[in-house]
């Protein structure tokens, strides 16, 4: 909910599709037509979905093949006679009820807190994030604009994210264009409570398809617009590499 209450105005601000300032980095807002009308992706891998109803929507129908108002049809592809026999409903699987309080919950469910915040590593990894560019896309601090929520309007956040589309090269590639997002776009990820992936997922795989073992190679994979950042990375001594994995997971 707190990434949904950022104004358009500031992604528009810190986007730059163009790379008039000559950095190297791109990012750009993803605007897309979602049936008759223009939307402003923020979240998925692609940043596909504008708000958090839509991306819990999508998840019901994709993930749980349960129906909702924004989907009240089955997932049963063209030609798939017996799916939409078999599954045919009136009404939504999912009603307003509980649609409506999954998505409430999604919006208010709060950020994990950061850990060990004065420990030394932490902090020199901090310096060093900041050192090799990282925070040019991964944007430390941004702050929330109104939001029907009251806990969400107004407040000063660090979810380390533009909510950006980038480009990352070939090698990260799907080669999936999703609605305006080509095969090597990636809305940067949130980096908050990132450090917790391994304690809530009970594994340690990183990127859109878990090739990166730990956050290190998550790192590596990084290539086109963060490459600059990658090779600085690369070219560290081993210290202050565990120093900036370290920062990354006490986020």
């Amino acid at each position: 909910g707190l990434l949904e209450a950022i104004p358009l105005e500031t992604l528009d601000a810190l986007a730059d599709p163009d790379d008039r300032d000559g950095d190297g980095i791109s990012g750009r807002v993803h605007r897309h037509r979602d049936g008759d009308a223009m939307v402003v992706g923020r979240f998925g891998w692609k940043a596909t979905a504008p708000s958090v109803e839509a991306q819990s929507a999508g998840a019901f129908l994709g993930d749980m093949g349960i129906t909702t108002r924004l989907h009240p049809d089955d997932d049963c592809p063209a030609g798939q006679d017996a799916c939409r026999a078999a599954f045919s409903q009136a009404e939504p699987e999912a009603g307003d009820d509980v649609h409506d309080v999954v998505v409430l919950y999604a919006r208010t469910l709060a950020v994990p807190a950061m850990r060990d915040v004065r420990d030394p590593d932490v902090l020199a990894g901090s310096a060093i994030f900041d050192r090799l560019g990282c925070g040019d896309c991964h944007v430390r601090v941004l702050e929330t604009g109104p939001s029907d929520v009251a806990a969400l309007a107004h407040q000063r956040i660090q979810p380390f994210t533009d909510l950006l589309l980038h480009d990352l090269g070939p090698e990260l590639a799907d080669e999936r264009p999703d609605h305006d997002a080509s095969g090597s776009e990636w809305r940067t990820a949130p980096l908050w409570g990132i450090g917790l992936v391994p304690t809530v997922n009970r594994h340690d795989r990183y990127l859109h398809d878990g090739r990166a073992r730990g956050v290190e190679e998550a790192i590596l994979w990084h290539g086109g617009e963060a490459e600059r950042s990658r090779d600085a990375y690369r070219a560290l001594p081993m210290a202050d590499r565990a120093r900036l994995v370290r920062f990354l997971e006490a986020l």
